[in-house]
């Protein structure tokens, strides 16, 4: 019984792609917290790219039926472990887990473009989706946004700084808001001369100051390309044109995002830097629970600071306007280069400087069509992983 006397809904089916990773870490520590309450979650499939031991365990502890593996070689080994447990394997496996699996929530963490696919297939089920893979809407955001409207699903950003805004602008109209501000940490870079950053080795690259996240994500993070990325994100989550969304950096990670109004009145959401509040904001939506994420100190606020970002120094930022005013494949080329040229400097094979430079002149390289199906997305997406993988190849490290 609940505590209002009455029985407990049937917990909700949930579908976590990348679960494994940080944000489907937390999101299953989400879950568990929410047992014994009117938002009890059911989880009925994982997804995960390679980590079987992790993904076995979180399949055993929450009595998972249904498992996803990206890498097709490790699908005898979690056989093996989960027997009586349907295991989808290859590069398709998320995919065919949304399609195959009656869930009605989905948490889309998988990192990159890869979960794109199965990204869609949730909104033509009509899921309600947690979103943290902002690179769905950057390279397909004109497909995806039409799709859930059309197929009546609902997208709830799970992104810190998005989550904020959207919590900024629940109830409000599109036409009162004046611009929205992103907040960036600004990564171990901030205070690096634009030399030291060209030449910055992986090892300070992942060496991140505030936020605890995979690999990508932080590479991501010390380029600002993270940020370019939700720029982009959002366009297309509150419909918004380039010019009415900014980014300020603010390295205590205390202020997630700003709404400005017409009337001139600012609204901001503040938090401990803890992905457990977003995340449980997006699957108890539109409700409020006692959270799991840590409490704010609040002598925390006294030291608060504001810097704008310097588009010198992190020109990726320039970039994502470009993308926006582009429109078309343009988003999928920006991802899909900036992905294979984080791959190639975390192997070694490029300086973090030529990150950026390489998505600039996969930009200029490829031209932009519109996007009128996935196929047309993923197209793109494969020119610019070929462009900068072709680039990689004619580097010479200096």
């Amino acid at each position: 019984m609940s505590q209002t006397g009455q029985h407990r809904p049937a917990p909700r089916r949930l579908i976590v792609l990348g679960s494994t990773g940080s944000i489907g870490v937390n999101t299953l520590d989400v879950v568990g917290h929410l047992r014994g309450t009117d938002h009890e979650l059911d989880i009925v499939g994982l997804a995960a790219g390679r980590n079987v031991p992790l993904l076995i365990e979180q399949a055993k502890t929450f009595d998972v039926k249904h498992v996803a593996i990206a890498d097709a070689s490790l699908a005898t080994q979690l056989q093996s472990a989960l027997p009586g447990v349907t295991v989808f394997s290859g590069d398709q496996a998320a995919l065919e887990l949304v399609e195959s699996v009656e869930a009605q929530e989905l948490v889309a963490a998988v990192v990159g473009s890869a979960g794109l696919p199965a990204t869609m297939c949730a909104a033509k089920r009509g899921m309600t989706i947690g979103l943290a893979n902002k690179e769905t809407l950057v390279a397909a955001g004109s497909l995806v946004t039409p799709a859930i409207r059309q197929h009546n699903a609902k997208l709830i950003p799970v992104d810190s700084e998005h989550s904020a805004i959207f919590q900024c602008l629940d109830g409000q109209q599109n036409q009162s808001i004046k611009r929205i501000v992103l907040t960036a940490s600004g990564g171990p870079f901030r205070e690096a001369t634009k030399e030291q950053i060209q030449n910055a080795t992986v090892k300070e690259a992942l060496n991140h100051p505030t936020w605890d996240m995979g690999p990508k994500i932080t590479i991501d993070s010390a380029s600002m390309m993270n940020k370019a990325l939700e720029i982009i994100e959002a366009h297309w989550l509150f419909d918004l044109p380039s010019d009415k969304i900014d980014v300020i950096i603010h390295p205590q990670s205390i202020v997630h995002s700003f709404v400005e109004f017409a009337d001139n009145s600012i609204l901001a959401q503040l938090g401990p830097p803890d992905m457990r509040t977003p995340i449980q904001y997006a699957l108890t939506y539109p409700q409020r629970l006692e959270g799991c994420s840590r409490h704010m100190d609040w002598t925390e606020l006294s030291g608060l600071t504001f810097e704008p970002p310097d588009h010198d120094r992190f020109g990726a930022l320039k970039l994502a306007y470009e993308v926006i005013d582009a429109g078309g494949t343009a988003g999928a080329i920006f991802n899909a280069a900036n992905e294979a040229a984080v791959d190639a400097f975390l192997k070694e094979k490029i300086r973090f400087g030529q990150i950026t430079e390489l998505v600039a002149q996969a930009l200029s390289a490829i031209t932009v069509t519109p996007v009128d199906s996935l196929e047309t997305a993923m197209d793109a997406d494969q020119q610019a992983r070929d462009f900068v993988n072709t680039a990689v190849k004619k580097t010479v490290l200096m």
